[in-house]
């Protein structure tokens, strides 16, 4: 055998690992969405129509070709849920989960992987991590359910639990599905609870929580109020996340919902600027707010959530950096600071750089959409934002679109859940010598990377 290839191997990098996991499962759903037992008139879904939905659950984005609560069966929700609870922690966790309750040992590689799946600054201590996240994520699911049980249940009866169950997993994990639709009225999202405070609260708690990332949760359930304690990360995520509810709301207040009762107008204006950067939900017709106000959800959808969380987009901390960067330049400052940190020439470009992508792709696709379709170029780039910020909100155009726009639209949205960084760096070869350093950082740091 030739020497060069008696020892080749062939290596597989974490970024390829997290790609196959969410592919693998995004086909596994479309294969058993298609079954006649995922409907409820017992008949095969199309490929194209199954795919779109696997593909929306997974990357927790909202946005459907078929309406959730009429056409899919028990069984087919449940599929959809599952799919959702999976992309909304992620692949990777949800395996390492498994390994942990099987009492397997957790190797480097498992790590490493996780540690890129959940954005972590380091390896060490992310087995302890995996198991605070998924112990946190099943405890507020079951409360959100809880709290939404005494709303649903006198509605729909038995049925109601359910209802309760999906809608919570549904909005933690930012997903934006609904069963509440019905062949007369379908796609109704959440409007029929418009006024009601404990619905919209719950969801909008769970939508936050699930958001702000688990790297967050970690720096609140250890240090708490000390805030001056808390990571980078965690401060931007905190005092961002509370000027893009606040200010958006604000705008939606005055401009759109004049006409309803106080309480109402209140709800309506918090609960839209809340779902509008990851959820999906809404308790209003997004088509009749002004042009504006949609303008506004455009540039929210795409800047989306935190690092590490259940959502997509851009993230939060891009956005900070961008714009802490415009303003440094602004200012004439040589380098960008905040909260006393600089930030890395390295992190400059890694912001710039998606940035720019999200901006592209999502411009680009919604041309076409466009063009091809026919449709208004403000709806389109409202519906491609959309689905680039895993968000799922939608100016009823996504079931009028043609088949090659929903496929555009699929793209997008499994871009704006992996990452395109993600999707980028797992196209690319490794050398050598990163396998070699990696081993090397794994002998002299053994006993911390296994704690």
């Amino acid at each position: 055998m030739p020497k060069g290839l008696r020892h080749r191997r062939i290596h597989i990098t974490t970024f390829q690992w997290i790609i196959m996991g969410f592919i693998g499962v995004i086909l596994m759903g479309t294969l058993l969405l298609m079954l006649p037992i995922s409907t409820k008139q017992r008949i095969v879904t199309s490929f194209h129509d199954a795919a779109f939905t696997a593909v929306s659950a997974v990357c927790v984005t909202g946005l459907v070709v078929k309406d959730t609560g009429s056409y899919w069966s028990t069984f087919g929700q449940m599929i959809i849920i599952l799919l959702i609870q999976i992309g909304g922690l992620g692949v990777i966790t949800i395996a390492v989960a498994f390994a942990i309750l099987s009492g397997r040992r957790i190797n480097l590689m498992s790590r490493s992987t996780m540690q890129s799946s959940i954005s972590a600054p380091y390896v060490g201590g992310i087995v302890r991590l995996t198991r605070f996240i998924v112990l946190g994520t099943f405890t507020i699911e079951g409360i959100g359910a809880l709290l939404l049980m005494p709303r649903f249940i006198p509605l729909y009866g038995l049925e109601g639990i359910w209802m309760s169950v999906f809608h919570s997993i549904s909005a933690f994990c930012n997903a934006g599905f609904d069963i509440l639709g019905t062949k007369n009225n379908m796609f109704p999202s959440l409007v029929g609870f418009q006024n009601d405070t404990v619905v919209n609260v719950v969801i909008m708690l769970l939508i936050m929580i699930g958001g702000i990332g688990f790297l967050t949760w970690d720096d609140i359930y250890h240090h708490t109020y000390h805030f001056k304690k808390y990571r980078l990360q965690s401060k931007i995520v905190l005092i961002t996340t509370f000027f893009l509810v606040v200010l958006p709301a604000v705008l939606f207040f005055f401009v759109d919902f004049q006409t309803l009762p106080l309480k109402e107008r209140i709800l309506a204006s918090l609960f839209q600027s809340v779902t509008t950067r990851t959820a999906g939900f809404n308790t209003v017709d997004l088509t009749k707010m002004s042009s504006a106000s949609k303008g506004v959800m455009t540039i929210l959808m795409l800047i989306g959530a935190s690092p590490s969380s259940t959502a997509g987009g851009m993230k939060i901390t891009t956005f900070v950096i961008i714009v802490t960067t415009a303003f440094s330049v602004f200012n004439q400052k040589d380098e960008t600071d905040l909260f006393d940190r600089r930030f890395t020439i390295a992190a400059l470009r890694q912001a710039m750089t998606i940035f720019v992508m999200y901006l592209t792709m999502f411009f680009v696709v919604a041309m076409f959409i466009s063009i091809h379709d026919g449709f208004i170029l403000s709806d389109c780039l409202f519906e491609t934002a959309s689905a680039a910020g895993t968000v799922g909100l939608t100016l009823s155009l996504t079931t009028k679109l043609s088949h090659i726009s929903q496929t555009l639209l699929m793209m997008l949205m499994f871009l704006g859940r992996v990452g395109t960084l993600t999707l980028i760096y797992a196209t690319k070869r490794v050398s050598k010598h990163v396998y070699k350093k990696l081993r090397l950082r794994c002998f002299i740091c053994r006993k911390k990377w296994l704690r």
